[in-house]
C-alpha cells in the first residue's frame, strides 16, 4: 500500500477535497446502514488517544489505527508496536490490556476488555448483569488497508470477539489527507454482533464517527503539533444510559520528540449528558521508544488512568 502524501493547495481546493470526501462517505454510511446504533466496542483503546479525549479518528497514525480508523496505518511509521495498560474506570478494579502492531499496511491487535466500559444494552427479555460483575470481551483483530490515488485510503479491520461464546465483526474506515489537514470516518461492527455475557445477549450494532484534524507532521511521521475534533454520527445506549460524543483535543511534541503533551475535552450530547477532560504527556526514553501516559476526569463513566510502552521507527 502506497503511503499517502500530497502538495500544498489552495484553502479553497482543500476545503472543496475535505468536504466532498467526507459528505460522500458518510453518504453511504446513512443509505446503507440506516439503522440507530445501540451498542459498539469500548472507547477505552489507545493511551494517546485517551489523553486526547478520543478526538483521534483523523489522527489515528500509531498501532491503535487498527481500532481507531483502519485506514490510519498508512499515516503511521514504518513499524508502530506497543504494550497497554489501563484502568478506564478508578471506582473498579476492571483493567484494559493489549498489544498492537503494525506497518503501513497491515496491522495486529489483541485486547482484554472491562464489558463495563462498553456501549452495550441487553438484548430484549435479558438481564443485564450489575455494572461491577459484567465480564470480559476479548478483542482479536486484524487490520488492511488500500491507498486510492494520492489522498485517500481505505481500510478495515477483521475481529474476533470473545465474551461466553465467539462472533466475527468487521470494522471499516476512511482517510482523506490534503496538505496539514485530514478527516477520518469509521464505522464499526458492520455485522452487528450478539454475544452471550453471563446470559445477557448483547448486540453490538453499526456506529459511525467522523473526525478532522490539522497537523504539522508528514504522512508518517507524528507531526509536531495537532489539533483534531471528533464527532458521533450515531447515538448510543450504553450503561450510562444514551451516548453521542463531541471531543476536542490537541498534542505538542518539543524539537526531536523527546517529549509530548496533549489534552482534550469530550462533552455527551445526547441524553442527560456529561464531560470528560484528559491529559497526558509522551516521554522518550530512548530513540523511538516511548513511554506514555493518560488520566482522565469528569462525569462521564471513564475516569481514569492508563499508560503504554510504544516502539517506533
Amino acid at each position: 500500500m502506497a503511503t499517502v502524501s500530497g502538495p500544498v493547495v489552495s484553502s479553497a481546493r482543500l476545503s472543496a477535497f475535505v468536504f466532498v470526501s467526507s459528505a460522500s462517505f458518510v453518504a453511504i454510511v446513512t443509505f446503507a446502514f440506516p439503522q440507530a446504533s445501540r451498542a459498539q466496542t469500548t472507547d477505552a483503546i489507545g493511551v494517546r488517544a485517551q489523553g486526547m479525549a478520543g478526538a483521534f479518528t483523523a489522527v489515528a497514525d500509531d498501532a491503535t489505527a487498527t481500532y481507531w480508523n483502519p485506514a490510519g496505518l498508512a499515516g503511521g511509521a514504518l513499524f508502530n508496536g506497543l504494550l497497554e495498560y489501563a484502568r478506564p474506570d478508578r471506582d473498579l478494579s476492571e483493567t484494559v490490556r493489549g498489544f498492537s502492531a503494525a506497518y503501513p499496511a497491515l496491522g495486529i491487535a489483541y485486547y482484554r476488555l472491562p464489558v463495563s466500559q462498553i456501549r452495550a444494552k441487553a438484548s430484549t427479555g435479558t438481564t443485564s448483569p450489575g455494572r461491577e460483575d459484567q465480564g470480559v470481551l476479548s478483542l482479536y483483530g486484524v487490520t488492511v488497508g488500500q491507498s486510492l490515488g494520492e489522498h485517500l485510503v481505505i481500510g478495515s479491520t477483521i475481529k474476533l470477539l470473545h465474551a461466553d461464546d465467539s462472533h466475527l465483526a468487521v470494522d471499516i474506515g476512511a482517510m482523506a489527507t490534503l496538505g496539514p489537514a485530514r478527516v477520518g470516518v469509521t464505522l464499526r461492527d458492520v455485522t452487528e454482533p450478539t454475544l452471550d455475557n453471563g446470559g445477557a445477549a448483547l448486540t453490538l450494532e453499526r456506529h459511525a464517527r467522523v473526525g478532522f484534524a490539522l497537523t504539522s507532521g508528514k504522512r508518517g511521521v507524528i507531526g509536531q503539533a495537532t489539533f483534531s475534533i471528533d464527532a458521533d454520527l450515531t447515538k448510543t445506549d450504553s450503561f450510562g444510559g444514551e451516548q453521542r460524543d463531541f471531543a476536542v483535543g490537541g498534542e505538542a511534541w518539543m524539537p526531536k520528540q523527546t517529549l509530548g503533551i496533549r489534552g482534550g475535552f469530550s462533552k455527551n450530547t445526547a441524553g442527560s449528558g456529561g464531560t470528560l477532560l484528559s491529559g497526558g504527556f509522551s516521554l522518550m526514553l530512548k530513540r523511538g521508544n516511548f513511554v506514555d501516559v493518560y488520566a482522565s476526569t469528569g462525569d462521564a463513566v471513564r475516569h481514569g488512568w492508563g499508560l503504554d510502552l510504544r516502539v517506533t521507527f
